[in-house]
């Protein structure tokens, strides 16, 4: 029998019940690949592990002129690492924007969110899209699309608020570990969430093994024994001035430039905006500025 006793609550995101059930404050839609008519952007839904963990990722792939190969976008959604998906609308428009806008091919990785499958999932999980991309360093990878038409001399990583905390992960992973067949250049954090020195409530629930504070890598680079190996060699910070996370974005920035690391950082920061405001209030005059600043930056390398 079901029990509405609730175990744990955190507002905006999801709550637990004694019985074990989770309901999340949002829910995410699901909109089909497929071509989008507005941008000439074909997408395509792929898997990149095989079951058990079952993990796919979409592929959006705009026009590509004859002959030319195209740089890629591997994108790591928002979410507090427990709601949103790549195939949820907001994502396939401002996947589709970048990709044609940018002329990249953009791929964003559906890892498995918590609290169902708890922290470091979502980690391994991304780890595992990059390691699945340079499977087509030789051109004969599992995907197409990619062994005809991807660039994997220029792979730039992205993602906003918790998917830029993963795409920050991968980039330490790619330098630590090494990954064959692919040269990352830059990444794109859109409003990163970080941690602080105290420890975070929410992360802990999800990630049981970690203490959610600066001993724990993940969230507080500046502990990272391996952050001057980071894998890219430019990123670009993005903050928005009423975000509680500006702060993190900011501290983050300043870690990185008087780091070990080799590489430059870009910064850009919204005036007057919350956080992601770019996906939750649509109709901002600020949306189009940071775009084209992302935009931008992506295609420095092209």
């Amino acid at each position: 029998m079901a029990s509405d006793q609730i175990a744990h609550d955190f507002p905006g995101f999801f709550k637990v019940y004694q019985d074990g059930r989770v309901e999340r404050y949002w829910d995410t839609d699901h909109s089909p690949a497929g071509l989008d008519p507005e941008t000439g952007v074909e997408s395509k839904d792929v898997l990149i592990s095989p079951e058990p963990a079952g993990v796919k990722a979409r592929i959006f792939l705009p026009k590509v002129p004859a002959g030319k190969k195209l740089p890629i976008l591997l994108h790591y959604h928002g979410g507090g690492f427990c709601i949103g998906s790549p195939f949820a609308t907001p994502f396939k428009i401002f996947l589709s924007t970048l990709a044609t806008q940018s002329g990249v091919i953009a791929i964003s990785v559906d890892y498995r969110l918590a609290p169902e499958h708890k922290l470091p999932t979502a980690y391994d999980d991304c780890w595992a899209g990059l390691q699945w991309l340079a499977r087509h360093a030789d051109g004969r990878g599992p995907e197409p699309w990619l062994n005809q038409h991807a660039d994997l001399g220029n792979v730039v990583l992205a993602g906003e608020s918790a998917g830029a905390n993963l795409a920050h992960y991968v980039a330490v992973q790619a330098g630590a570990k090494g990954v064959a067949g692919l040269n990352l250049t830059r990444m794109v954090l859109v409003h990163p969430y970080f941690g602080t020195d105290q420890p975070d409530r929410f992360y802990q629930y999800m990630c049981p093994t970690s203490s959610g504070a600066k001993d724990d890598p993940r969230v507080h680079p500046a502990g990272d024994p391996d952050l001057a190996k980071l894998k890219v060699g430019r990123i670009l910070v993005c903050v928005a001035e009423k975000d509680g996370l500006r702060g993190r974005g900011v501290s983050y920035a300043e870690t990185m430039k008087k780091s070990e690391w080799k590489g430059a950082v870009d910064f850009f920061e919204t005036k007057g905006e919350d956080h992601c405001f770019h996906f939750f209030s649509p109709k901002s005059e600020n949306i189009a500025p940071l775009i084209k600043t992302v935009i931008d930056f992506v295609k420095q390398g092209n």
